[in-house]
């Protein structure tokens, strides 16, 4: 009988030195969190109690807003607030990048569910610039910005764009919306405190399983009657729980261990990008992230790129990547996100993996 091949997939999880990320999504996720607390602790219910509402109080001022809600899902979350929104103006037009989360994964939740009408704006390559708003051919209640831009590599505008497109929306009476899904880890390149990216915006997603590496939940923040219109959909949606607690608590905690490590993460993505463009046929998007995180392109095969990927993860130990997507022929790309594990990695068997990475991709092209 032939021996099983394993897939990239199986050598990178079994790898000593994964590069992106905290770690596996386990059980022990969770377990940490829950070995610090008090069991005597009252849980919340349906919304209410301390260990809620003490959570959004602290992250309303933490991002510079007198309100904030916590929901289980960021999806809940966004789409909620632009169904506000529109309904203040009376407007189902939203607009949003072409590769707006709301747009290629929620399954058309926001059409289906809300009957809102979404307005794509920009090339789907590019980030959305003020001349785009300015060009719109009608009225729109709300324009979503996501910071940073995730399909296209978590690229950004720089903060003085962003704040001609804040300062130009609220003259011209449209609400701006933060999907701050990884606002978190923009922070250290904009050199701004998230309350100070925050004052641009009426409204704020952000998410705490991302960069903070909790287990789910989101928080959605702006004015306060914003906020209890939002609890009202939240119910509507049935986003009120019995309690949540177990999604507070992580994120709390993950917050209090990982919200000062997010330099640390920014200086170790650029650090590792740098690497990556001094291989022939491979580059990353941004050149020079500004974030966390970014996308590795490899101008070779999904499947000739993941072999290669398992054999140097064979041979190192070091994980780049548990996957390859194809993006045409002879070409592919994958994400990496920084977080602890990148720090665990010895710095030889790093070098090693590019080093081999190099030469194993240039054999492909002879």
């Amino acid at each position: 009988m032939s021996e099983h091949k394993k897939s990239l997939t199986e050598v990178f999880n079994a790898s000593p030195y994964p590069l992106a990320g905290h770690g596996k999504r386990n059980m022990q996720v969770l377990k940490n969190v829950f070995e610090q607390i008090d069991g005597s602790t009252d849980s919340d219910m349906y919304g209410k109690g301390a260990v809620i509402e003490q959570f959004e109080q602290r992250m309303a001022a933490y991002l510079g807003k007198p309100s904030a809600v916590f929901f289980p899902s960021g999806t809940m979350a966004q789409q909620i607030a632009l169904r506000l929104w529109s309904d203040e103006a009376g407007n189902p037009k939203v607009a949003y990048h072409p590769l707006c989360h709301l747009e290629i994964h929620e399954q058309d939740g926001l059409r289906q569910l809300h009957r809102l009408e979404p307005v794509l704006l920009a090339d789907k390559d590019r980030l959305i610039t003020l001349e785009d708003v300015k060009q719109l051919q009608e009225p729109i209640a709300c324009l979503l910005l996501e910071l940073p831009q995730r399909e296209i590599g978590g690229q950004l505008p720089s903060f003085e764009e962003l704040a001609e497109l804040s300062a130009y929306c609220r003259a011209n009476g449209i609400k701006l919306h933060l999907d701050g899904a990884r606002l978190f880890e923009v922070t250290p390149y904009y050199g701004k405190s998230a309350a100070e990216i925050c004052e641009l915006f009426d409204s704020v997603y952000v998410s705490f399983y991302k960069g903070i590496g909790g287990i789910a939940g989101a928080v959605l923040a702006g004015e306060t009657p914003f906020t209890e219109q939002s609890k009202v959909w939240k119910r509507r949606h049935g986003g009120d729980l019995i309690s949540l607690y177990p999604y507070i608590v992580s994120s709390e905690h993950y917050f209090n261990e990982r919200i000062g490590k997010m330099a640390l993460y920014y200086e170790q993505a650029v650090e590792l990008a740098s690497l990556y463009n001094e291989i022939e046929g491979v580059s990353t998007r941004p050149e020079v992230p500004v974030s966390n995180m970014f996308h590795v392109h490899i101008q070779y095969g999904k499947e000739q790129t993941e072999a290669v990927l398992a054999e140097v993860c064979s041979e190192t130990g070091v994980g780049l990547s548990s996957y390859a997507r194809e993006l045409g022929e002879r070409q592919c790309y994958y994400e990496v996100s920084i977080g602890d594990r990148y720090s665990l990695a010895p710095k030889a068997d790093v070098q090693k993996a590019f080093q081999l990475l190099g030469e194993k991709l240039s054999k492909l092209s002879r």
